[in-house]
Formats: structure tokens, sequence, C-alpha cells
């Protein structure tokens, strides 16, 4: 094994896993704080989801094609591989259920932290908001599970 596909699994792996920790850690902790009902929390836990978004699950984002593509290469593997096209199409729909949610993550910090300001209730939009982004979770992290599988196992699928 090559020094360099060496770097690049390593870094493919740690973005893997930032990627999946920190949806899955941030999620939880957007979880609680909604059903704790208090405003204050959610706004502080929402401002939090969103910087650890910026920080943490954009630069994973990049990295996993990126190192993906090196790792193809090297290996020699056919890119057109069926199971390489299966973690492309899951990859793409955690990447359609994700931007979605980036947006809705800032309108939530938003809305939370106008009704933290003003010491009122959240308004009804946040509840819609709030729904959408639980949905749009599950998918995600379905796919993300299902793109690990698929590539420990690279399965013969036809």
């Amino acid at each position: 094994m090559s020094e360099l596909y060496a770097f690049a699994l390593l870094l493919h792996i740690l973005s893997a896993t930032v990627l999946f920790g920190t949806g899955l850690g941030t999620a939880f902790q957007m979880w609680m704080a909604d059903r704790s009902g208090d405003v204050r929390a959610i706004a502080v836990v929402a401002a939090n989801v969103v910087r650890a978004d910026f920080v943490f699950t954009t630069p994973a984002v990049i990295i996993q094609p990126l190192t993906g593509a090196l790792l193809i290469h090297i290996a020699g593997f056919d890119p057109k591989a069926p199971w390489l096209l299966v973690v492309y199409g899951l990859y793409a729909l955690t990447g359609a259920c994700w931007l979605p949610v980036v947006w809705i993550q800032l309108r939530i910090r938003d809305v939370a932290t106008e009704a933290a300001r003003s010491e009122t209730r959240l308004p009804p939009v946040y509840r819609r908001m709030i729904r959408a982004w639980f949905w749009l979770g599950w998918p995600a992290f379905s796919a993300v599970l299902v793109i690990f599988w698929v590539m420990i196992v690279k399965p013969v699928l036809w």
C-alpha cells in the first residue's frame, strides 16, 4: 500500500466518521432541545448546530468525494463499478437531504433566537421547520449507513 493511498484512506475514514458522528451528535442535541420546549435552549443549540455544520460537516462533505476519487484512482477500481454507482447515488441522496436541512437549521436558529430575545413562544413556522428537519434526517442517515456497508463489502450487484 502506497503512502499516498494510506493517507487518502485515513482522510476518507476520518471525514466519514466526522460526517456521521457530527450529524448524529447535532441531531440528538437539536432533538433534545426541541423536546425540552425551552426557547432559550433551542436557540443556543440551533446556533451551535449551525456552527458545527460549518466547522465539521461542510469540510467532511468536501473531503469525502475528493479522497474517494483519489482512492478509486490509486486502487485501480472501475469508477463505474455497480457498488460505486450505488455509493454515488446514496451520497447524492444524502446531499439532497442535507442542503435543505442547512437552510432549515439557519431559519430555526433565527426564529428561536428572536423568540428567546423577545421572550415569546416559538411561532408555528418553527414546528413546521423542525418536522421537516426531522424527516429529512432519516433518509440521509440511512443512506450513510448503507454507504458504510457498501464501502466495506463492495457487493457484486449486477
